[in-house]
């Protein structure tokens, strides 16, 4: 199977909401996401839970639980193995509803104009 493709979401702007949410988490945690986009990256739409789960409306989480947190990184599939990297949120019971609308309205404004919504390391 061929590798998945991640692409990180940016806003018109400029902001990078997932790597700003990132940039906030202790190290432990930013190296175990490091670990989970791999998986995603090598195994694409055929990983599955614990690891990942279908949400909603085509946005599916990304897992990552340390002591009583868990953690989430919201992403959609926008082409055969490409992947969108939408924001990283938390969660109690459930990704709140406002987050996953959040995604799918990201989703949205990436396939209609891919260039201005992909985040490009400099």
């Amino acid at each position: 199977m061929p590798w998945t493709e991640l692409i990180i979401y940016k806003e018109k702007g400029g902001k990078v909401p997932l790597l700003e949410w990132m940039d906030k988490l202790p190290q432990k945690i930013k190296n175990k996401w490091t670990e989970r986009l791999e998986d995603l990256e090598r195994y694409g739409c055929e990983l599955r839970r614990p690891i990942c789960d279908y949400l909603r409306d085509e946005i599916y989480e990304l897992r990552v639980k340390r002591g009583r947190v868990n953690y989430r990184i919201l992403y959609s599939f926008v082409g055969q193995n490409i992947v969108l990297l939408s924001h990283g949120c938390y969660k109690e019971k459930k990704v709140p509803e406002i987050e996953i609308d959040r995604a799918t309205k990201r989703r949205e404004n990436y396939l209609s104009n891919p260039q201005a919504h992909t985040y490009v390391e400099e």
